[in-house]
């Protein structure tokens, strides 16, 4: 039914002249076929539609029509098969009327004619026993997957809603097509540039081995944006324990598909990640999450005095300066050392990455400072976890592909809130003009 909508739209306008012809040559239209054409002038004649939704409602008629056909031609090779080798005795099977059906498809309700035989054998698959809806299942599973909902959750869902009697095994089946996809989507090629990349882990249940326990494993997930503003994830990897050359190999696979810079990295202070990252890109800047350094610091603190503490440590980093920073942080350790020793050593450990802001104007500072656009994305993912636990990583890798693409979607191609103002202060800045201008004049 969409390809005959399809092959009635008519071109914007005309393409290029070819040489020595008077016609113009199309660009991206597809071949002429004279059977679709035909059908679709006589679909123009009977029904002589004035508006997109006639047009849809007659291209549900035809379909209607040609599903009708589809089932007599299914139980003509059924009867022929089961015809074909009778025993002495055996009763002729044949055909015994028909039975409607109203099932559900992509141009709305349609009124269905189900042939019947006179031995009950006869098993249609176009449109199958017990199933209300030939929209597209498998596009419903997977749907229903990527929300993290179990095989016999899916199967029992697709039973009471759409009358279709799927078991958990074809579920299976179905889901297990997305892992091809889920190999290219991790091979594919990336930008060359990232202006800033985000990195955070999310713990999932999952069976490293067959007959072994679930275990929490945790997945990294790396997010960019790219010089567009542009957010894309990246890449997941999963791995038991974190080390330095586990970044490395990350960062390596990054480079290998097309990276050639990433102007700065925001982290939560994962084992290994600074020296992986610097090791295959040696220009990237590293920097600690702000909001993650205040909750480490406020589990030294008692819960009343939150508020104050906040505050006060909140006045160094959103200072105007590097030099109104460093004096309202002397402020802040003359007023809690005593107290919390433990909650300020967090803030000392850590204060380069502090003072490290004020390198750049506020427009970056605002992006590079915290993890939140990617926990945004974490907490997506943990809708696919809840459920319970992967029987392998595969399983997991599949599950938080599937959401992946429902964000990307989501996103829509739109660009970072002010990234005008951002590409503007990196295009100036010294430390980054010469590293992508040449990416930006492209």
């Amino acid at each position: 039914m969409n390809e005959l909508l399809e092959m009635t739209q008519v071109p914007d306008g005309p393409g290029p002249m070819v040489a020595g012809s008077t016609k113009p040559k199309s660009r991206g239209v597809p071949p002429r076929n004279p059977a679709a054409e035909k059908i679709a002038g006589d679909l123009f004649e009977t029904f002589r539609p004035k508006s997109l939704s006639e047009l849809k409602s007659a291209l549900n008629s035809v379909f209607g029509e040609a599903l009708n056909k589809m089932l007599d031609f299914e139980l003509d090779v059924h009867l022929e098969n089961e015809n074909e080798n009778l025993e002495p005795g055996e009763k002729y099977n044949r055909r015994n009327g028909c039975t409607g059906k109203t099932v559900r498809t992509t141009g709305g309700p349609l009124r269905v004619r189900i042939p019947r035989d006179r031995n009950s054998t006869f098993a249609p698959a176009a449109v199958p026993k017990h199933c209300r809806d030939v929209s597209g299942m498998e596009e419903k599973v997977i749907a229903m997957y990527s929300r993290g909902m179990s095989q016999r959750d899916i199967a029992s869902t697709l039973r009471e809603i759409y009358g279709c009697d799927v078991s958990h095994e074809t579920v299976s089946q179905i889901a297990e097509r997305v892992t091809e996809d889920v190999a290219k989507w991790q091979s594919r090629p990336l930008q060359p540039v990232y202006a800033f990349v985000f990195v955070d882990c999310i713990y999932s249940s999952v069976r490293t081995g067959h007959g072994e326990k679930a275990s929490q494993q945790a997945t990294y997930v790396m997010l960019g944006i790219d010089l567009d503003g542009h957010k894309d994830i990246l890449a997941l990897s999963a791995n038991p324990t974190e080390s330095k050359s586990h970044w490395m190999n990350d960062f390596d696979s990054l480079k290998r598909r097309g990276v050639k810079d990433i102007l700065f990295l925001s982290m939560d202070g994962v084992t290994g990640l600074e020296d992986g990252v610097k090791a295959i890109f040696p220009k990237t800047v590293v920097q600690r999450c702000i909001v993650h350094l205040m909750r480490n610091s406020l589990k030294y603190v008692a819960q009343k005095e939150y508020g104050a503490f906040t505050k006060d440590i909140k006045a160094s980093y959103t200072a105007v300066s590097r030099d109104e920073c460093r004096r309202n942080f002397e402020a802040f350790k003359k007023r809690w050392s005593e107290k919390y020793p433990g909650a300020v050593r967090v803030w000392e450990t850590h204060f380069e990455h502090v003072l490290q802001l004020f390198d750049y104007p506020s427009a970056i500072r605002k992006i590079m400072y915290t993890t939140n656009a990617i926990e945004s994305v974490n907490s997506s993912l943990r809708k696919v976890t809840k459920k319970g636990s992967f029987d392998s990583y595969d399983a997991l890798f599949r599950a938080f592909y599937l959401r992946i693409q429902e964000l990307v979607t989501k996103w829509n191609g739109r660009t970072v809130n002010g990234w005008a103002y951002v590409i503007n202060q990196l295009a100036t800045h010294e430390q980054f003009e010469e590293r992508i201008k040449q990416y930006i004049d492209k």
